[in-house]
């Protein structure tokens, strides 16, 4: 199967049963995507304007049938829902083909089921009901954190959490590196005396990515980089080489240091995931910590009997009671 999609089969099959399953009310995209066949006009007649039902089917088309079962494409988007993020995260189109599939089996194997009486096994109900129970979570948590986590609210974030921020630098550099000290040493001597660092880099260093570009790194913050290499190169000052060669794990590293700055703050964009997850943390705890304020709720142990009462914490100032007698020291 193409695109990586081997492991969607297993996936879907459990997925999507679920997403076949669960109440009407399971969560649908605001706009379903177009059927990749629309349905062709009338071959005679004036055009008319769509009932209702008409745009109904337009707007949400089946895609499949059933024994005549009918599958909808907001079946399928349902059930990508419940697919690994890999594939949440892909265009409808990119696994329509492999979950169509899918989904078909599982309405295969639900019409057995439901021929089989299996609605009626208490077993069932149960089962059922505690998917109910997800899906209401799921759906009534989505709702609040689009109400909360707003684009306005996000903005706001950003701007105070670079308030926060402590003022980084970053420095611009250049390294060739060997094997050897006394190889390092040998390039060093050549830099003295008039050699082009671009050159050498390309020539001599084992690291061929940063090579091809004569060694250059970019910029980069001190903690990007292995402590010793950090520490050497934020030492320089701008034109700088390094008097001696600067070990570390990979080896014996040559370095120049081409300018220094202060480091611009993240982008919104590069911060936006992280602040989103965490407006959607507070949103939920705060919603959870007013359901509790105003809920009763009892606690058993894992017999369902009642757990012994607390005792009271005696009032500050009362006498401490009498310690039983000890038993005399030899």
């Amino acid at each position: 199967m193409s695109l990586g999609l081997r492991p969607l089969r297993v996936a879907v099959v459990c997925c999507a049963v679920v997403a076949m399953a669960v109440p009407a009310f399971a969560q649908q995209p605001a706009k379903p995507q177009q059927s990749p066949q629309p349905a062709k006009p009338g071959a005679s007649g004036p055009a008319t304007p769509a009932t209702p039902k008409a745009a109904d089917a337009v707007k949400d088309p089946v895609v499949a049938t059933v024994n005549g079962q009918q599958i909808h494409l907001s079946d399928l988007q349902v059930a990508q829902q419940s697919l690994p993020q890999q594939y949440r995260n892909m265009p409808l189109s990119a696994v329509y083909p492999a979950l169509l599939d899918r989904i078909i089996d599982s309405k295969l194997v639900e019409l057995d089921g439901r021929k089989n009486k299996v609605t009626d096994d208490p077993a069932f109900k149960k089962r059922m009901a505690f998917v109910e129970d997800q899906v209401i979570q799921d759906y009534w948590l989505q709702k609040l954190i689009a109400a909360k986590v707003t684009p306005e609210k996000m903005k706001q974030a950003y701007e105070e959490r670079l308030k926060s921020l402590p003022a980084e630098e970053e420095v611009h550099a250049r390294h060739i590196l060997v094997a050897t000290e006394p190889e390092a040493k040998a390039i060093i001597a050549d830099l003295k005396k008039g050699a082009a660092f671009d050159k050498l880099a390309k020539e001599k260093s084992t690291d061929k990515a940063s090579g091809a570009e004569g060694g250059d790194l970019g910029w980069f913050k001190k903690t990007d980089m292995v402590k010793e290499f950090a520490d050497a190169a934020f030492a320089l000052k701008k034109g700088e080489l390094t008097e001696t060669p600067v070990k570390t794990q990979f080896g014996y590293h040559v370095i120049q240091l081409d300018d220094r700055r202060q480091a611009p703050p993240p982008s919104f964009e590069e911060m936006s995931d992280q602040i989103r997850q965490d407006l959607a943390r507070e949103a939920v705890t705060a919603m959870l910590n007013q359901l509790r304020t105003g809920a009763k709720i009892e606690k058993f142990n894992i017999d369902g009997s009642k757990p012994e009462a607390t005792p009271a914490t005696a009032p500050a100032g009362s006498a401490p009671a009498k310690p039983a007698p000890a038993s005399p020291a030899k």
